[in-house]
């Protein structure tokens, strides 16, 4: 499996500074939270940041990579990729769950000041677990197609555009949408570049990974 060369890290890096510039990053005289990077934005859920458009591609990124890891098998380059990808966002998700748990901080949507820490379980606002889910989902097909074809890259633009429309619905500050995008991003390398085969199939039935494309 490839490792992460220092021109993909300069291109996450990048991708990271962009959203960081449309999320609003540099702040207010009111700014606080993490590095003082958080205050909190209008609620904009128009058009594409709307909440339907964002459970969309929460739901269709989880379809996209157990199905398509069912339909293509463990056998497939990119279905096992896939599994991988299934390994990751897994882990990530108890990983952010957790967090969010012992971090408890509110979210904008109820309050203005980002300090507010370990207010609570029902508080879940650090990380998030929406955009640690579409970095984990895209980090395994990166490691293993990038280098190959690099347009593969562009799929980076759903963890962007997911920290966007979180940062804009008031549910998260910045700093949580960039926490969840490394949370993320790490899990998804460690899913990616482990020598052994993914969890997923390991763990479920073979008839389940073999690839159900084989039996039509």
């Amino acid at each position: 499996m490839p490792y992460l060369p220092t021109v993909r890290a300069a291109r996450l890096c990048a991708t990271l500074c962009f959203v960081a510039s449309a999320i609003g990053l540099t702040g207010t005289a009111q700014a606080g939270g993490l590095l003082d990077l958080d205050h909190r934005v209008a609620l904009d859920q128009r058009g594409i940041w709307a909440r339907s458009d964002q459970l969309l591609l929460q739901y269709g990124v989880i379809a996209v990579e157990v199905g398509g890891g069912l339909w293509l098998g463990r056998d497939d380059p990119l279905g096992e990729t896939l599994w991988r990808s299934v390994d990751a966002s897994a882990t990530s998700g108890i990983a952010a769950q957790a967090l969010k748990s012992l971090s408890g901080r509110v979210r904008p949507s109820d309050t203005s000041n980002p300090d507010l820490w370990h207010q609570g379980s029902s508080n879940q606002s650090f990380p998030s677990g929406e955009v640690t889910l579409q970095a984990a989902f895209v980090t395994p097909l990166i490691v293993r197609y990038g280098s190959e074809h690099p347009v593969v890259w562009a799929l980076e633009a759903l963890p962007a555009y997911d920290a966007i429309a979180r940062v804009k619905s008031q549910a998260h500050w910045q700093s949580d949408v960039l926490a969840g995008w490394a949370l993320g991003t790490g899990f998804g390398y460690w899913a990616a570049t482990r020598g052994e085969p993914p969890l997923s199939v390991q763990v479920l039935p073979g008839g389940f990974t073999v690839g159900w494309r084989s039996r039509f």
